[in-house]
């Protein structure tokens, strides 16, 4: 349903967004062009997102996957048309197949059998997926991500699958820890990867908190949900 006043606060808090973006790229002589900004959705309603779309965001992620095939499923076919739709959580290899029905891009494949799971269920329905390496920069268990050591291997094998893409690197900056010591880490990695896989140009960083942080380190994907929809909803 039309809701004129939370269109009208998304707005706001989008020309906030961008407004950090841009004076994020122009202390580092940065382009805010080549940031691509992903209004991470999770929780929130799919009329949310037909605002969002309406607003000219083209990226959303989720990072729940029975939610996320719902909501993106419900979404008017003109609306799924102009988004690409980013999966950004820690994914179970139960839940990957599913996932790769309905998203465009998987920002955490973290361990070679999600890889494997993605490329054969993209494979028998025709589609190629976009997909990043998850790099665990904080060592601790359960969060998700590879060890930045193994992240250079773990692209090699993503490379291999005929129906998957690698586009980069994704990372969270570890909790109480410094963002920008974070990146810089997430950034050599990157360079690493990209070295043998040159097309392997993105970088995945940076969300409400720390954004600045992650334009200063070369991200060229930024993950924003509270900084652009509020304080997240109790989970159902």
């Amino acid at each position: 349903m039309y809701d004129a006043a939370r269109r009208a606060g998304l707005a706001a808090n989008l020309d906030a967004v961008h407004q950090r973006i841009e004076r994020a790229c122009a202390l580092v002589g940065r382009d805010p062009s080549a940031v691509t900004l992903i209004a991470v959705t999770k929780y929130f309603p799919g009329s949310d997102v037909e605002h969002l779309a309406a607003l000219g965001v083209r990226h959303i992620g989720e990072n729940r996957d029975q939610e996320a095939g719902e909501k993106v499923a419900a979404l008017p076919p003109d609306v799924r048309d102009r988004l690409t739709v980013h999966f950004i959580g820690q994914l179970q290899s139960n839940k990957a197949g599913h996932a790769a029905t309905y998203v465009d891009v998987v920002q955490s494949v973290d361990r070679p059998k999600i890889a494997t799971v993605l490329d054969r269920a993209a494979h028998a329905r025709n589609r190629t997926l976009d997909v990043l390496v998850q790099v665990d920069l904080a060592g601790t268990a359960g969060r998700g991500g590879i060890a930045p050591d193994d992240a250079p291997a773990l692209a090699g094998r993503v490379a291999q699958c005929a129906a998957l893409r690698l586009r980069g690197v994704m990372a969270v900056a570890p909790l109480g820890a410094d963002p920008a010591a974070a990146f810089a880490r997430l950034a050599e990695v990157a360079g690493a990867i990209r070295a043998d896989h040159p097309d392997a140009d993105w970088l995945s960083a940076g969300m409400s908190g720390d954004l600045e942080q992650a334009v200063a380190a070369g991200a060229t994907h930024l993950r924003v949900g509270s900084a652009i929809l509020g304080s997240r909803p109790l989970a159902r």
